[in-house]
């Protein structure tokens, strides 16, 4: 039986006060209770990297929810792996680099699923 699941994608202008929409879009559409602390982090971490926008997917399927952030210039080791990198692996599943160095991406998942 396949998992029936829906997708989002927005993109946010790099500016610190976008944060406060990045967060309540995400916690609007995700059940996940982290979801919007997650979605802040990855934020903040791409907004550092200098891209003139941030573009922002939120998926679901089953109990699993994805968070992917997305900008235009590769993320130095400070942005991929400093603070917010720590917040978000630490609430997530599984978190990582996207495959081109440009965007990070977190996987939540429920408390009892690994």
């Amino acid at each position: 039986m396949s998992e029936k699941g829906h997708s989002w994608r927005l993109v946010f202008q790099t500016h610190p006060a976008e944060a406060h929409r990045v967060r309540a879009w995400a916690g609007a559409r995700l059940p996940h209770p982290d979801a919007s602390q997650v979605a802040n982090e990855l934020f903040l971490s791409v907004l550092g990297s200098g891209s003139p926008t941030i573009e922002m997917t939120l998926s679901t399927a089953g109990p699993r929810t994805q968070v992917v952030a997305a900008g235009s210039v590769e993320l130095s080791v400070l942005h991929s792996h400093g603070p917010g990198f720590l917040i978000v692996n630490a609430l997530s599943a599984r978190s990582g680099l996207n495959t081109d160095g440009q965007g990070m991406w977190a996987l939540l998942t429920e408390k009892d699923e690994t």
